[in-house]
């Protein structure tokens, strides 16, 4: 069953990369294309931006998500590393339950935005309802709670092969 969990898990990683990275790609498609329309054509669409911006939140949340797994979140680790082994644990653990709070908190709230605002359009966009632009939030949430619960549960999976790339470096270089 763990097995199966992580295998899950990482497909969902995976995932996560891969919706964050092509999200990245597209602002940095997007934003020169309206640049290029607005200066060189004379034509500026009202689109580019919000899209670009639309983008990051998903980069921003999905890529979080991944980046939490990772490791690779920003933390502050100066106290907690000077701490005898038993209070890093207990201070680990509480900060895995406060982690966890939070992705709950934006799951619900962001969830409750999605919906109250789901009637409404955006003026440069108009056929995009607010509500889908704002679902990046409980969706990132969750995929981060996962992550949380994956960690409470199973410890730290950081060194998988599929989150540590220079992994799969190393091996390639030796052969």
């Amino acid at each position: 069953m763990k097995n199966l969990l992580l295998r899950f898990n990482d497909r969902l990683y995976m995932t996560c990369i891969w919706v964050a990275g092509l999200s990245v790609l597209g602002v940095a498609l997007i934003i020169p294309w309206g640049i290029f329309a607005r200066y060189i054509l004379g034509t500026g669409a009202s689109w580019p931006e919000p899209t670009a911006i639309l983008l990051m939140l998903v980069f921003t949340f999905i890529g979080a998500a991944a980046s939490y797994r990772a490791g690779a979140h920003m933390s502050v680790a100066a106290v907690t590393d000077r701490l005898p082994d038993a209070q890093r644990r207990v201070v680990g653990i509480a900060a895995q339950l406060l982690m966890a709070t939070i992705c709950l908190f934006m799951a619900i709230w962001g969830t409750r935005l999605c919906l109250s605002t789901w009637n409404q359009f955006m003026s440069a966009i108009p056929t995009l309802r607010v509500g889908i632009t704002y679902m990046p939030i409980p969706i990132g949430g969750l995929l981060t709670l996962i992550f949380v619960l994956e960690k409470l549960l199973l410890g730290d999976q950081s060194h998988r092969r599929v989150v540590r790339f220079d992994l799969v470096e190393e091996s390639e270089g030796a052969a």
